[in-house]
């Protein structure tokens, strides 16, 4: 446990308000909307560090829908909502994950994690994101000895590929999103997708298809990977073929496959949510799971209409704050006031 900074501080028993299951994004913007409602928080994350996936895999990946902010890296965003939640003092379990969810027989649940600490708190936000996750490897012979050297799954510093050959393979977000950063530094990058259309958002689309029209970067399109060479674990070369069996040979330094992450919600599915498609059902309205006092906000959540985008996550945040105060407050009126009038707790006065 911490009071920021991550480290540890036995395993309790810790009683709090809410209990927030994962660090990521809007985990940490969780804590920021429940300290402005006065409720305290402890934060729970597998991972050894607050971020989630932004702190794992992409801490240079710029992000450009976040409201203000026409540019920002995932690093810089995790940076800036960890101040914002600063003020509000929560609590980090980091490097150990919620093995047990059960309700303590006074209304509210009891945690216990994989280090054996144990939780107490009278309502639980699940801000896992996708749960536990990897990323989907190419089905491609020999790969793994070349993992971590020269195939990569995600950037932790674009410094390391500046005049590098790369092949980057993908359709979605993440595969355009590093095209678009990376085509300034590298020696050459070429994008591998099996078909014309990609999935990414059409702005960014547009702008590495401007790239292509330049020659700074090269589509290789309908095309897929089919095999690497090297030795060492250095590559030199990716050969990829089309779905009429043609094939071709691309000189190379370094692949980055990105085909999405392979979900697995671990201990969460036995909780008794109720889940759709890998992720829990939450009631838009409140964000509520079929569990009363258990709240599913970001990616991890599901409903009619949702929009998988963080910012959808920081209004679900919000939104499920609100819901849980009635259950961590019983009776107590809630007096809303915008921040502006309200000012934040600790800060500014506030």
């Amino acid at each position: 446990m911490s009071d920021g900074a991550g480290a540890p501080a036995g395993t309790g028993p810790f009683a709090t308000d809410v209990a927030i299951i994962g660090a990521g994004p809007v985990g940490l913007f969780a804590v920021f909307e429940c300290g402005m409602l006065g409720m305290r928080c402890h934060v729970i994350d597998v991972l050894d560090v607050p971020g989630g996936q932004c702190a794992a895999l992409y801490p240079e990946k710029p992000i450009y829908d976040i409201p203000a902010w026409p540019e920002i890296t995932a690093e810089g965003l995790i940076e800036r909502l960890a101040e914002q939640a600063r003020p509000f003092h929560p609590a980090y379990h980091l490097g150990q994950r919620v093995e047990r969810l059960e309700e303590d027989g006074d209304g509210g649940f009891r945690l216990v994690t994989s280090s054996g600490a144990e939780i107490r708190a009278r309502a639980v936000m699940v801000a896992g994101g996708v749960g536990a996750f990897g990323p989907n490897r190419p089905p491609l012979e020999g790969l793994t000895a070349f993992e971590g050297k020269s195939v990569f799954y995600l950037v932790t510093r674009r410094e390391d590929f500046r005049g590098k050959r790369l092949v980057i393979a993908g359709g979605g977000d993440s595969a355009v999103d590093w095209v678009l950063s990376l085509a300034g530094l590298a020696e050459r990058v070429y994008v591998v997708h099996r078909r014309d259309k990609f999935r990414a958002a059409p702005e960014s689309v547009e702008r590495m298809r401007a790239l292509a029209a330049e020659g700074r970067v090269e589509l290789v399109i309908p095309y897929q990977l089919a095999g690497i060479e090297g030795k060492g674990g250095e590559l030199t070369a990716v050969t990829v073929a089309s779905l009429a069996g043609e094939t071709r040979r691309i000189e190379a330094d370094v692949l980055l496959p990105f085909f999405g992450l392979a979900m697995n919600l671990g201990p969460i599915a036995r909780w008794g949510l109720a889940i759709e498609h890998n992720r829990i059902r939450a009631d838009p309205a409140t964000l509520e799971t079929s569990r009363p006092g258990i709240f599913a906000i970001g990616d991890i959540a599901v409903y009619p209409g949702k929009l998988k985008l963080i910012l959808s996550g920081f209004a679900e945040a919000a939104m499920a704050a609100h819901a849980a105060f009635a259950r961590v407050r019983p009776g107590e009126a809630l007096h809303f006031e915008y921040s502006t009038t309200k000012g934040v707790p600790g800060r500014d006065g506030g």
